[in-house]
């Protein structure tokens, strides 16, 4: 049974930058995606970065250079780190992973049940 549990968002002016980080148990496989997706009020949800079991990195057009994705030395610990950030990054931010194949994690990858896994989210606001 896979968790994921986000924590790190909360309120930052224009410009500032939050870190946020998703804590991962019960991926018991070595091959997977991971990633961080948001949903603004009003807007379907969206992936942000996405991060292959490889290493491989990919990110939205519009993070524009001013977000990373990575993790923790002991692969249970995911983070995006944000700076430079703009009023319309508010949203809520999703952790998710599942077992997969690294050549799948792109931004056609859709971490839904039953095969995929989504956290709780945490809230970004800037204003």
């Amino acid at each position: 049974h896979v968790q994921l549990v986000e924590s790190g968002g909360g309120s930052v002016q224009t410009g500032g930058s939050l870190k946020l980080s998703c804590s991962v148990s019960g991926l018991a496989f070595d091959s997977y995606c991971m990633g961080w997706f948001r949903r603004a009020p009003g807007q379907e949800r969206e992936p942000v970065a996405i991060i292959g079991s490889d290493g491989a990195t990919t990110y939205a057009d519009f993070v524009k250079g001013r977000f990373t994705i990575s993790q923790g030395d002991a692969k249970n610990t995911l983070h995006l780190q944000m700076s430079s950030l703009e009023p319309e990054d508010s949203a809520m931010y999703f952790c998710a992973a599942e077992v997969a194949r690294p050549s799948t994690c792109t931004f056609a990858w859709d971490p839904r049940p039953p095969f995929g896994n989504i956290g709780q989210g945490t809230q970004v606001t800037v204003s």
